[in-house]
């Protein structure tokens, strides 16, 4: 069975707004893939169309070769999990309920109270990304970088633990690293790859930093004006005409100290 998440010829249009044009994109479990582009260029709502939040307008969208329509809810909410540009909450839930919430779909019963081992995933998810010490807080009290990051421990307890019949696990983040310092950004775009890499998770994020890009993804998507304008490795696919040609802006690629690959503006 192919592990994989993708899109067959996917648009998507809203009123007389076409957002999406005729998308087809291939994602694999176990990599890191990011989807860049200017604003505009309809990153946003391919991730919307692979989560299940819309049903593209033409085309459609598979996962592991199935119609993603045909998985119900409860099984997707076990499989994939989606970390939102919005990260407030409509009510007053401390860090530990909203990483909580990641586990709900692993209960047996919807009134059941999690057991010993749901607890300690919460836990491990929380020092994970660094907001143990915040558990008590009210999310929304926090910095929008306390938020990201407490928002991302439930995504990752969402998705845990393998699922039984030993399917595809996915996480898709949208702007993970917009409200997080220097810091910070690495340590998310680390721990996402640390996923693809050692427990063969599907990681799809959209980024605006091309450097963070080439550092931690496998592969890459370039989108413009909703269609795909290249796809494969980061190296290959950010070259300084294609940056030029996108973005308007003149870079150089340099190699850092370990040698990765970095692009400075000229």
């Amino acid at each position: 069975m192919s592990a994989t998440l993708e899109t067959q010829a996917a648009g998507c249009s809203v009123g007389s707004a076409t957002l999406l044009q005729s998308v087809s994109a291939r994602f694999a479990a176990g990599q890191f893939t990011a989807i860049l582009g200017p604003n505009g260029a309809g990153k946003s709502t391919l991730l919307s169309l692979l989560c299940g939040q819309r049903k593209p307008s033409q085309g459609r969208v598979q996962l592991d070769g199935q119609a993603l329509e045909a998985y119900p809810p409860l099984r997707m909410a076990r499989r994939r999990a989606l970390l939102p540009q919005d990260l407030s909450v409509a009510f007053d839930y401390t860090v530990q309920d909203v990483v909580e919430l990641g586990r709900y779909p692993h209960r047996q019963q919807p009134s059941q109270p999690p057991g010993p081992s749901e607890a300690e995933i919460v836990q491990r998810a929380m020092q994970a990304t660094g907001v143990q010490a915040l558990a008590q807080r009210v999310l929304n009290t926090l910095s929008g970088g306390e938020r990201a990051r407490a928002q991302l421990a439930r995504v990752l307890a969402q998705i845990w633990e393998p699922v039984p019949d030993g399917q595809s696990r996915w996480l898709l983040l949208d702007e993970p690293t917009a409200a997080l310092d220097l810091h910070h950004q690495h340590a998310v775009l680390r721990l996402a790859r640390r996923w693809a890499v050692d427990h063969g998770v599907g990681v799809v994020a959209v980024l605006h930093d091309l450097n963070l890009a080439l550092r931690y993804a496998d592969q890459v998507l370039l989108l413009q004006d909703g269609k795909v304008q290249a796809d494969g490795p980061p190296a290959q696919v950010l070259s300084a005409d294609t940056v030029r040609r996108i973005w308007q802006v003149d870079v150089h690629p340099v190699r850092d100290a370990d040698g990765s690959l970095q692009l400075l503006m000229a």
